[in-house]
Parts: C-alpha cells; sequence; structure tokens
C-alpha cells in the first residue's frame, strides 16, 4: 500500500488525539484550521486500507507489541446472556492501543524522514505511543504537552525518550507549536488518528482478537476520531464478515452520529467529559470514510455509564482501565441486548491519573447507589446530633461527612438542619436507610 501524505486534520485534539482547535458545532469538518493551520475542504475519499495493509502492519508489529490476553467476564456475561470476554489494551505497553498505529507509521518513514525526526502534540495516550515508537526505531521524538499535563503522562513520555516541551492550557495552543516546529526542522508530525498507516496498525488489535476469540460475532470498540474502529472494520470485514464492530461515543462529545447523518465529517461542540481520550471534535477523514462505507453502528454512553463501568472494572475485573478505555463497558451496563455473541469489549487503556481516579470512583459510587446524601431537620437539643447518628450506625450506614446549617428562613428557633453523606450497601440498602431514619420520626430529604 502507497503510503499517504501526512495530512492534519481539523479541528481540536482533546486527550489522545481529540480535536484541539474547536469548529463551531455542525460545520463540517475540516474548516479553515486544521490542528493549527489551514487545509483545504474535504474532497471526498482519501487513501485507505485493507485486509493486506493490516496483515502487512501486524507482521512489522511482531515482537514490538504485546500479545495483550483476552479474559472472559462472568458479571457482563450473565448481563448479556451470551459469553463476553475482554480485550485487555490497557495492559499493553505504553498502556493502551496506540503504540500499534504510532509505531506503524514511524516504521514507514523514509531514512530522510527519520533522521529529521517527528512531532507530537498529546496530554495522553498519543504522547506516549510516539514517545515509544520513536524510542524503539531511534528516531528523535519531540512532544508538546500541556502545562497541566499528569504527571505519570508526563513523566512516562520522558521515559520513553522523547523530548517534552510544556506549555499552554490547553492542546489548541500547543498544536500550532507542534507544526510550526515541524515546519521549520523538516521534522514529520505524526497525527493520531488520521492516516492510512495509523489505521492500518491500529486494525492489527482486530486480527489479534480473531485468533484469540474465533467465533466471537460481535466487538465493542471506544470510538473517538476513529483510527481504531476503522483499523478493526478494514480487517474484519475480508477476514471475518460475520463480526459487527460497534463504536462507542461519550454522549457529551459524539461527533460521528452527526457526521454519518450528514454525509462528511462535522464538527460538534467538545463538551468536558470524563472520558477525554475519545473526546473528539470531528472524525478523521481516513476513519470515516471506513467506518460510513461499512455503516458501522455507534452507541453514546453517559458520564454515569462510565463511572459504574470504571467501578466495575476494579471492583469485578481487578483491571485499572481510563475512562475512555471502558467506553465499551459502559455500553454494555447501559443497554446490554441488541448484539449478537459472543461479544469481545476492548479495553483500550489505562492510563489514568490517581488524583483523576479517585473522583471518577467517588463518582461511581455516587451512581451505583454506594454513597448517600440526606438533609435531616433534627432538634437543636444536646444529643440531638448523636442520637441521629447512632440511628445511621444502627441502620448499617457510614457517615463519612457532616455538617449542621442554622441559617435557614425556614427554621424554628429551636430546630437545625443536617447535611449527611454516608457510606451503603448499595440502593437497596439507601431505601432501607431512609425508611428507618422516617420510621424514627426524622424529616428526611434525599439530596
Amino acid at each position: 500500500m502507497a503510503v499517504r501524505a501526512e495530512s492534519p486534520r481539523s479541528g481540536t485534539v482533546h486527550g489522545d488525539g481529540a480535536h484541539g482547535a474547536s469548529s463551531p458545532p455542525g460545520v463540517a469538518c475540516p474548516p479553515s484550521q486544521v490542528l493549527g493551520r489551514a487545509a483545504p475542504a474535504y474532497a471526498g475519499p482519501v487513501a485507505t486500507v485493507d485486509l493486506a495493509a493490516v496483515r502487512a502492519a501486524a507482521a512489522a508489529l511482531e515482537g514490538v507489541v504485546a500479545r495483550t490476553p483476552v479474559e472472559r467476564s462472568r458479571v457482563l456475561s450473565e448481563l448479556v446472556g451470551d459469553e463476553v470476554w475482554l480485550k485487555c489494551e490497557n495492559l499493553q505497553r505504553a498502556g493502551s492501543f496506540k503504540i500499534r498505529g504510532a509505531f506503524t507509521r514511524l516504521s514507514r518513514l523514509s531514512p530522510e524522514e527519520r533522521a529529521r525526526g517527528v512531532v507530537a502534540a498529546s496530554a495522553g495516550n498519543h504522547a506516549q505511543g510516539v514517545a515509544l515508537a520513536a524510542r524503539e526505531l531511534g528516531i528523535k521524538a519531540t512532544v508538546f504537552m500541556p502545562a497541566d499535563a499528569a504527571l505519570p503522562k508526563l513523566a512516562a513520555t520522558r521515559d520513553y525518550g522523547a523530548e517534552v516541551v510544556l506549555g499552554g492550557a490547553s492542546l489548541d495552543e500547543i498544536i500550532p507549536r507542534a507544526h510550526e516546529l515541524a515546519e521549520r526542522t523538516g521534522a514529520t508530525f505524526i497525527h493520531p488518528f488520521d492516516h492510512a498507516d495509523v489505521v492500518a496498525g491500529q486494525g492489527s488489535l482486530g486480527l489479534e482478537i480473531l485468533e484469540q476469540v474465533p467465533d466471537v460475532r460481535t466487538i465493542l470498540v471506544p470510538l473517538g476520531g476513529g483510527g481504531l474502529a476503522a483499523g478493526m472494520v478494514a480487517a474484519l470485514r475480508e477476514a471475518a464478515p460475520r463480526v459487527q464492530v460497534v463504536g462507542v461515543q461519550a454522549e457529551k462529545v459524539a461527533a460521528y452520529p452527526t457526521s454519518f447523518a450528514r454525509g462528511r465529517p462535522v464538527a460538534v461542540e467538545v463538551a468536558r467529559t470524563m472520558a477525554d481520550g475519545i473526546a473528539v471534535g470531528c472524525p478523521g477523514e481516513v476513519p470515516f470514510d471506513i467506518l460510513s462505507a461499512a455503516r458501522t453502528p455507534v452507541r453514546t454512553v453517559t458520564e454515569e455509564d462510565l463511572s459504574r463501568a470504571l467501578l466495575l472494572m476494579i471492583e469485578r475485573a481487578k483491571m485499572l482501565v481510563e475512562p475512555s478505555g471502558a467506553a465499551g463497558v459502559a455500553a454494555l451496563l447501559a443497554d446490554p441486548g441488541g448484539l449478537a455473541g459472543p461479544v469481545v469489549v476492548v479495553l483500550s487503556g489505562g492510563n489514568v491519573d490517581p488524583l483523576v481516579l479517585m473522583r471518577i470512583l467517588r463518582h461511581g459510587m455516587t451512581a451505583a447507589g454506594r454513597y448517600l446524601g440526606l438533609h435531616i431537620r433534627i432538634a437543636d437539643r444536646p444529643g440531638g446530633l448523636a442520637a441521629l447518628l447512632g440511628d445511621i450506625a444502627e441502620a448499617g450506614a457510614n457517615v463519612m461527612h457532616v455538617s449542621h446549617v442554622r441559617t435557614s428562613s425556614d427554621l424554628a428557633v429551636d430546630e437545625v438542619d443536617v447535611d449527611v453523606r454516608i457510606e451503603t450497601k448499595g440502593p437497596e440498602h439507601c431505601g432501607e436507610v431512609v425508611d428507618r431514619l422516617r420510621t424514627a420520626g426524622y424529616a428526611v430529604r434525599v439530596d
């Protein structure tokens, strides 16, 4: 397959490679600004990827990427009513599938291009994938990262040997700087998903799944710019036409449904989501052509779906997965029906900042009914609060936070409101705690 010339695409890049210079919602991609510089209007189909290209990429990746395991999920299998397997790319080198596409892209650079080095801009998995691939191939890599990039990702990118340039509040600001360096030095800018070589490399994951779960019928894949899903579709539509690849997007940033309806890549507003790795404002042209031609179905998931999926992976599967990597699990939890089994869910990455993980787990515990917030009015007298806390303890709940409110205008002189947050054993237990307190005579409002 002829190597397609690098062509930066439009929009904003968030997480691993979402688009950064945000386009107005509903505007066709790419508009005038394309990853920091001007680009022509969308001109129809571009170079695509076939099974032969994916097989060639897979052969080149032997000895470079790990053959990550597939693990059966009993809880998800029971939910779906068929076999569900987890493809653990969170255990991949550099912590995500990104090394597959990055190495494939870099390995096909000419000797002259290798000598001039490569440039990337990312706050997440793409940075680490490019850095590791460059180290393996002896290529100088410069990676631009936001000033507030997570320390674990920053340290990993540096440890892989890349020169990291910090600065800017977001990828919107650092992408133009990455392009400027590439143009000034002759280095090659490495796009996170919109290049045929990248898509072919990501597609190697589909062939690996087919070898590990030969009877697979459905594969759920996190969907951002589309490189991973498109690579798998390109491989499997020839190698195993029976297999249905289903993309999963964060509901807050779901560009593909709108783009499919319009027949071209269309920008959507990039809202904040915990799944920053798939928060892509506009599909890539190469992935879009492949996925639209295959009529690839797309599901969307909410923040609550994502946090519950992350919690399930930690508690039941003993897997550390980043929010975007758990998108497929979130889709199953939200709607387990309509999928032919066996089902394989791709856990696309496990690079999550510990501080972010703490916040997400709290969110997941709340969504799962494990935390309960109550507003309770009691008599303002000695022992009143102690009696309330004793009743909560007798109900089997653990008090995590409590505060008094004495300034409400509707309080009587001898009353006080108490806001309390408690840890429970689940939704059913929440109901039992509330019923017990109301039976004891408390005026209880659930937050």
